[in-house]
């Protein structure tokens, strides 16, 4: 049985895990209930209620304290944190964490192409946008700390210089924001993968969901996603998409 939360991303990847295991000739249902956040999905696959689930690297570290932190091994940390019987497949490319965007006029009046450039500005800039309540959103403090870089805070302001955004915020797309890179990693991970139990989904699924690893960027997530919003129905949306990658006949 697949689960979801409430998130549009959630939904998206649910129905390409469960179009990817029906392909395979894996029995697959959709649970009746939709959970609050991602924690909370993958705290219904870790009691038992849900088979497999759509899980993110840092959220679900959140979720199930006490695993010992690999540095730079995000796969292993997540192996120490489960427990027996919960597996966590490979992910894919795409993440839905946080970014930081700024207009193509603030790229180039600035050259700003990474945050290491962030403390050529001078501390003219504001630091703001739509997820900067996120629990893995960068704080003024923190961009300091690693690259010297002094924003003042503009809350959830839209207006801000520098945006606070999910990577597979619309906006990014639709306003040709240039998203900044994060070379000592001040923003942590968040790919999403298939969260299981590990008698729910044989070798065959296991290799089916691998198929999507590869092709699923955090842009063809952003446009899945997208469309979703836009009122088409994510299993519709999914077939689509796998098709055009080939996955799916």
């Amino acid at each position: 049985m697949i689960g979801t939360d409430t998130s549009t991303e959630s939904r998206v990847v649910a129905a390409l895990y469960g179009e990817l295991l029906t392909a395979a000739g894996q029995e697959v249902r959709t649970a009746r209930a939709t959970y609050a956040s991602p924690a909370d999905t993958a705290e219904a696959v870790v009691a038992g209620r849900i088979g497999i689930a759509p899980a993110y690297e840092s959220t679900m570290l959140r979720a199930l304290p006490g695993g010992q932190t690999m540095p730079g091994n995000m796969e292993a940390t997540l192996s120490m944190a489960l427990p027996p019987g919960i597996v966590a497949l490979p992910p894919a490319g795409a993440q839905r964490g946080i970014v930081l965007a700024v207009t193509k006029t603030t790229a180039k009046r600035h050259a700003l192409r990474s945050l290491a450039d962030l403390g050529r500005a001078g501390g003219r800039l504001t630091l703001g946008g739509n997820a900067s309540r996120d629990p893995d959103a960068p704080s003024a403090a923190s961009l300091k700390k690693a690259y010297d870089a002094t924003l003042s805070s503009a809350g959830t302001s839209g207006t801000a210089d520098v945006l606070v955004l999910r990577g597979t915020d619309p906006a990014i797309a639709r306003d040709g924001l240039v998203v900044l890179t994060d070379p000592e990693s001040v923003i942590p991970p968040e790919h999403v993968f298939p969260l299981i139990s590990a008698p729910a989904v044989d070798a065959t699924g296991r290799a089916a969901l691998a198929r999507v690893n590869t092709a699923l960027t955090t842009g063809q997530l952003a446009a899945l996603t997208s469309s979703v919003d836009a009122g088409e129905a994510p299993g519709k949306a999914a077939r689509t998409w796998l098709r055009s990658q080939g996955l799916l006949h």
